[in-house]
């Protein structure tokens, strides 16, 4: 029975973050085809209503949806990594995948099923996904040899359909290793580049990807994101696995939570503007992957902690304020403001402001015995009628206390909570 209840209560967590996975076929008036599709709908697609993804298109759909799918479903459970939609392309029941990467031998550029196909990717399968689904501007496109290679001609466009780049072990068609880094060094939008090889490669594929890599190291711009990575005991198949958590995690580092090392070597060495980086770090979350998410309550707390470190704490009211705007009716906003008080001295007002936040919704782990308590603390130090209340002692609290890298609360706690 005890067994039974543990399976019961892994397999309930488990589909908290589990995504909805649909088969469907695209009739293509570009392929002349019918294409089957496997769509795969985050695990919050359905609750959050108004909430936009972004997309990923797998070529190699039928062998590389189980693995970015796997990568994806622990990143969302330590919520280091956003939902997406993800769209995997089917190319090889019939080994369709050499005839829908046919590229010229001269020039390089898609011809004749080749160009169908690139057509069919960008004017019929991205435009019926947008119809269907919430997506989000920001597009990612992954493929492995002659598929990552083929994908990297969405590049030769001004304003390429594809925000990012998820090249594996890349065959790269005629003249693309000179070809791809100018084009990188000429596109003015924000791009994420990924690509990769490794010593159990094939040698006239692995030589051409070092040769490119050579070149877009050359490129310096603040708008190309780019990383490449060569396996050490890794073959053309067995990179796959390792690339993607690399790849995945590239593209979207800023979308992770506050860790030790960010706290460490960005913000605390700030002299100020410890709330403004907080802002910005969610402003690019919305304009560069279109994601407009709440604040985390991780995050509240690493800025606490700088805040504190720095003994700037007139920022705590920028950091309620703030707070006020992601946390309504909870006693978040209150709590900054009471510390700010307690801080600067103001023990009456921090008293006030700590009741006043205990009469508020608790959030994180922020709790109504939390705020009584230490109103009660504060109190006790109030001098009594005809006493003379002494100067406060300010007591700056370690960084090394203030929990940056883990959360307050696990994604299962929160779930239970909700």
């Amino acid at each position: 029975m005890k067994k039974l209840c543990v399976l019961l209560l892994l397999i309930c967590s488990n589909s908290l973050f589990a995504q909805k996975t649909i088969v469907d076929t695209i009739t293509s008036q570009k392929l002349n085809e019918d294409r089957e599709i496997k769509i795969s709908l985050p695990p919050s697609y359905d609750k959050n209503k108004t909430q936009k993804y972004p997309l990923l298109v797998l070529l190699d759909g039928d062998f590389l949806f189980e693995p970015f799918y796997g990568t994806l479903s622990y990143g969302y459970y330590w919520d280091d990594l956003p939902e997406i939609i993800i769209v995997a392309i089917s190319q090889n029941k019939n080994n369709e995948r050499e005839a829908d990467c046919m590229t010229d031998a001269d020039t390089g550029l898609p011809t004749e099923k080749g160009e169908k196909f690139f057509e069919f990717i960008g004017m019929e399968l991205i435009p019926t996904i947008q119809k269907n689904y919430r997506t989000a501007p920001f597009r990612i496109v992954a493929g492995l040899d002659v598929t990552a290679g083929f994908m990297n001609c969405y590049l030769y466009k001004d304003d390429p359909i594809f925000n990012a780049y998820i090249s594996l072990s890349p065959e790269l068609p005629t003249g693309m290793e000179e070809q791809i880094p100018e084009r990188l060094a000429a596109i003015q939008k924000r791009i994420f580049y990924y690509h990769c090889t490794s010593d159990g490669d094939l040698k006239k594929m692995r030589t051409r990807i070092q040769a490119m890599d050579e070149a877009i190291k050359k490129i310096s711009k603040p708008t190309l994101n780019y990383r490449y990575e060569d396996f050490k005991g890794a073959s053309h198949y067995s990179l796959v696995p390792h690339a993607i958590p690399s790849a995945l995690y590239q593209i979207f580092s800023v979308y992770q939570p506050i860790s030790t090392t960010e706290f460490q070597e960005k913000i605390a060495i700030l002299p100020e503007g410890y709330v403004d980086y907080l802002i910005a770090k969610y402003d690019v979350l919305e304009k560069e992957l279109g994601l407009k998410l709440q604040i985390r309550m991780n995050d509240f707390k690493a800025i606490e902690a700088a805040i504190i470190k720095n003994k700037a704490y007139n920022e705590f009211d920028l950091l309620a304020q703030l707070a006020e705007k992601n946390y309504p009716k909870t006693m978040l906003a209150d709590y900054e403001m009471a510390q700010m008080y307690e801080k600067k001295g103001d023990i009456a007002k921090a008293v006030k402001t700590y009741m006043r936040a205990y009469q508020l919704e608790e959030v994180g782990d922020l709790t109504k015995d939390m705020m009584i308590n230490r109103a009660d603390e504060l109190k006790a130090t109030l001098p009594k009628k005809g006493q003379k209340m002494e100067e406060p002692v300010i007591e700056e609290t370690p960084v090394e206390e203030v929990p940056t890298e883990t959360p307050a609360q696990t994604p299962t706690e929160e779930k239970k909570q909700e």
